[in-house]
C-alpha cells in the first residue's frame, strides 16, 4: 500500500526544565480562548454583560474535563480503571471522550443558569454550541499531533510512524474539517435566523450535525474500546445516537 507521507511529529511543542507544553494542551486551551472571544462578540450582539462569561466558562471548563474523563473511563476502558482506580485522576496520561465532555457541558450550563439568574440553559447552549464546534476542530488537530484516534488502513493514506508502518485514514483531520464546517454553518444560521428560532433549536441543530458526522466518520476509525473490537457498530456510534435523537427533539418540539 502506498502512503501520502509519513507523520511522526513530537507531541511536545517545547520544554522548560521539568515542564513540557504539548501540542494537544496548547490547542485545547486555544479552543477555549478563541471560543471565549466569540462568546464575547455574541454577548455584545445580544446586549448582555460580558462579565457573565467569566463564571460561565469556569463551569464549562470543569464540565468538559470532568465529563470527558468520566466518559472515557466508563465507556472506553471500564475494566482497566476498575483495576487501576487511582489512574482515573491521571488526566495527563490521556483519555478524554467527547460524548462525556458534551454531557458534562450540558449539565454544567444548566447548573450555572439555575444559580446565576442567567437566561435559561438552552439559551446559553444555543450560543455556546458554535464555539464548541470550533473547539472540537482544535482538539482533533491536537489528536493529529499526538498520532491518536487512528484511522483504518487505506491506500494513499498517512503512515503514523509512532503507531505502525501502515498507511491509514487521517480520520482526526476529517473530524477537524467537519467540525470547522459545522462551526461556520452554525454561525451563519445564528446571524440569519436567531430571532426566528425557538429556544433550543440551534443547539439541536448542532447535536444533529456534529454527532451525525461522528456516526459517519467512525466508519474510518480503528475501534477504541477493547471490548468492542468485534461489534458491528462502534462505541462512538452507539453513544452518538442519543445525542442525534435529542437534537431532533429540540428542533421539532413545540414551543
Amino acid at each position: 500500500m502506498e502512503a501520502l507521507f509519513h507523520w511522526n511529529a513530537d507531541p511536545i511543542l517545547f520544554s522548560l526544565g521539568p515542564v513540557s507544553v504539548h501540542w494537544y494542551g496548547l490547542l485545547f486551551a486555544a479552543g477555549f480562548i478563541v471560543g471565549l472571544q466569540i462568546m464575547r462578540w455574541i454577548y455584545t450582539q445580544e446586549g448582555r454583560d460580558q462579565n457573565e462569561l467569566d463564571k460561565l466558562f469556569l463551569y464549562i471548563l470543569a464540565g468538559t474535563i470532568i465529563g470527558a474523563r468520566l466518559g472515557h473511563v466508563l465507556f472506553y476502558a471500564p475494566q482497566y480503571y476498575l483495576q487501576h482506580p487511582l489512574e482515573v485522576l491521571m488526566i495527563w496520561k490521556g483519555g478524554l471522550a467527547s460524548h462525556g465532555g458534551t454531557l458534562g457541558i450540558i449539565i454544567a450550563v444548566f447548573i450555572y443558569a439555575r444559580h446565576s439568574g442567567h437566561p435559561s440553559g438552552l439559551w446559553v447552549l444555543d450560543r455556546f454550541c458554535m464555539t464548541a464546534a470550533l473547539g472540537g476542530a482544535f482538539i482533533r488537530t491536537g489528536n493529529f499531533f499526538n498520532s491518536e484516534i487512528i484511522g483504518l488502513p487505506v491506500n494513499g493514506g498517512i503512515i503514523f510512524d509512532r503507531f505502525d508502518k501502515v498507511p491509514r485514514h487521517p480520520v482526526m483531520l476529517y473530524e477537524s474539517a467537519a467540525y470547522l464546517i459545522i462551526f461556520i454553518v452554525m454561525l451563519l444560521v445564528y446571524r440569519r435566523f436567531r430571532n426566528a428560532l425557538r429556544e433550543g433549536q440551534l443547539f439541536g441543530l448542532f447535536l444533529v450535525m456534529l454527532f451525525g458526522a461522528r456516526i459517519f466518520l467512525e466508519v474510518f476509525k480503528t475501534r477504541q474500546a477493547d471490548y468492542a473490537q468485534a461489534m458491528e457498530i462502534s462505541v462512538g456510534q452507539w453513544l452518538s445516537v442519543p445525542f442525534v435523537l435529542f437534537g431532533l427533539f429540540l428542533i421539532l418540539r413545540k414551543r
